[in-house]
């Protein structure tokens, strides 16, 4: 019998299954899930709780990018592999990403719309977030790290002929696509059961709670009949997403060549009540259930169906790790452990057989052979001690070869990781420059905007100033005071030439003009007396009181 612990890590949660298998009999042995603040500590009480201490454990990918290449089926696997190693590389490029910060495995798959040609389902991850998730597993035996959209299909009972969607709602939604027993596609929906718990644990303050929240809450169908939307605050929370996430999957079955027979619907979401009647509402013409896995019955167990398929995403990796589901995907690493051979980790101690009679029955010191005399105890001594050396020997130089293999093969990747980092360097400095550049022209712009503004400003007080200073000596001329001109003549300076038979209105307007403010720096001329009709006409100068 073989055992597997399954852990579906995700944001605040881990889902964990230990599973059995004994040939074509699989058993659940313990199961549950786990909100958590610290991930190191919630794996720890995992395994403590499931004692598995030294059982093989198969983990989720986190982040993964799925992608598809059509090959020529005639093509051999090395030139395949060419192929869809320059393709990724491509997409990286049109990405601006470096393809060497991703670790990538693939399957080959038949495609449905050329028989001459295979579909590749090329998986992606990144490096960084591979080794933060095994770092947190450090001391675990890990056997497996798998992606979920393909191993979600390990639930399934497989029929011919039949083609299905698996909804698998965790915090992103995965739809994989299954014809004829063939997983032949897996799509994304960004939206999935985070977005519906970011929304609860805002008004509760735990996510925990917000979970509980949802397996407690029934969502309303069109008919009414489960219709609780007065009574449930949170279905605002919960609907919105749900309807997004429809949306998504209708948006596929409608982009699929294939006729869609039937829908399985999963993950953390699926404890909601009614979901998969509400998917049933959207989708008539599909039938629409809760995924249930294959080996497992109402009649086989006690417990709630309804536990089980919480953790699905848990089973389905831990199947993973016991040989299930597509070949070639298991992004794990061999370690060092993994790589030592068989008999180094013999036990080569013990106590001493009995020695057995044979033509080298006995050993002399000075090497001679004598075939009819029994071994002396010194003898015996010298082979063990002979013998010893030569197995620490052995050992000695297989430890010695394997680990300057490792060494070399670490160079390589310091090398490789080395470039890397330079070239990112490198795209880090050409950045800054044209950061520096922009800022400078920022800057200048930014200057030239300021002066502008300014003489802009200071046009309009002008603009402004001049309407103002003639209504404010509309309402202070006096009678018989007569205004022949007003000019601007530079600046904020003003002439004004004015006019009267009154020497003692001329200077009652040069005050009001002064005291008033309504020009600063005011001086006059004393003013001449021109003409027939007595007219004395004087020069009145100031300034523009502006600010």
């Amino acid at each position: 019998m073989s055992t597997c612990l399954g852990l579906y890590i995700e944001n605040n949660v881990i889902k964990y299954a230990k599973v059995s298998k004994d040939n074509e009999k699989i058993k659940i042995d313990s199961f549950g899930i786990k909100f958590y603040d610290k991930l190191n500590e919630a794996i720890k009480q995992v395994i403590e709780e499931t004692y598995s201490y030294k059982t093989p454990i198969s983990i989720n990918l986190s982040n993964e990018d799925y992608h598809y290449f059509y090959l020529f089926s005639m093509l051999n696997k090395k030139d395949m592999q060419n192929v869809v190693n320059t393709e990724f590389e491509s997409i990286c490029y049109d990405n601006g990403v470096n393809k060497d910060a991703f670790e990538t495995r693939y399957v080959l798959v038949d495609d449905l719309e050329d028989k001459e040609k295979v579909k590749a389902i090329h998986i992606s991850a990144n490096k960084a977030d591979l080794a933060k998730k095994e770092q947190q597993l450090e001391g675990y035996h890990i056997t497996a790290e798998s992606p979920i959209g393909t191993s979600i299909g390990n639930l399934l009972d497989y029929k011919e002929k039949e083609n299905v969607l698996i909804v698998n709602i965790e915090d992103k939604t995965t739809v994989t696509t299954v014809v004829d027993k063939k997983i032949v596609d897996v799509n994304a929906i960004e939206e999935g059961i985070s977005s519906i718990l970011a929304g609860i644990s805002a008004k509760e303050n735990s996510y925990a709670k917000a979970y509980e929240i949802c397996k407690n809450s029934t969502i309303y169908t069109q008919d009414g009949k489960d219709l609780q939307y007065e009574e449930n605050e949170y279905l605002d929370d919960i609907m919105p997403t749900l309807y997004n996430i429809v949306t998504g999957v209708r948006k596929i079955i409608d982009q699929s060549l294939n006729r869609i027979d039937k829908i399985y619907i999963t993950g953390m979401a699926s404890v909601i009540n009614n979901i998969d009647i509400y998917f049933q509402e959207y989708l008539k013409d599909i039938k629409c259930e809760i995924l249930r896995p294959y080996f497992i019955s109402n009649v086989q167990t006690k417990i709630n169906i309804k536990d089980y398929i919480e953790v699905n995403s848990a089973i389905a990796i831990a199947l993973d790790g016991l040989g299930e589901g597509l070949k070639g995907l298991n992004f794990k690493k061999e370690t060092f452990k993994d790589k030592l051979p068989e008999w180094l980790t013999m036990d080569v101690g013990g106590k001493e057989k009995k020695t057995s009679k044979s033509n080298f029955s006995k050993f002399n010191l000075n090497f001679s052979l004598d075939f009819n005399e029994k071994l002396t105890q010194g003898e015996i001594g010298l082979i063990r001690i002979v013998v010893g050396i030569l197995v620490i020997l052995l050992i000695y130089s297989g430890v010695s070869i394997f680990l300057n293999n490792e060494i070399q093969n670490k160079k390589q990747e310091v090398i490789s990781a080395t470039q890397v980092v330079n070239a990112e360097i490198g795209k880090i400095n050409s950045d800054t420059t044209k950061l520096r550049g922009n800022t400078n022209k920022y800057n200048t712009m930014t200057q030239k905007l300021e002066e502008l503004t300014s003489k802009t400003q200071e046009k309009n007080r002008r603009k402004n100033a001049i309407p103002t200073l003639l209504n404010q000596i509309m309402f202070t001329i006096p009678k018989g005071v007569q205004i022949t001109s007003i000019e601007n003549t530079s600046g904020a300076n003003i002439v004004i030439n004015v006019q009267s038979s009154n020497y003692e209105q001329l200077g009652y307007f040069k005050s009001k003009i002064k005291e008033d403010g309504i020009l600063l720096d005011v001086v006059s001329d004393s003013g001449q007396k021109q003409g027939q009709n007595g007219l004395i006409k004087t020069v009145i100068e100031g300034k523009l009181p502006i600010e």
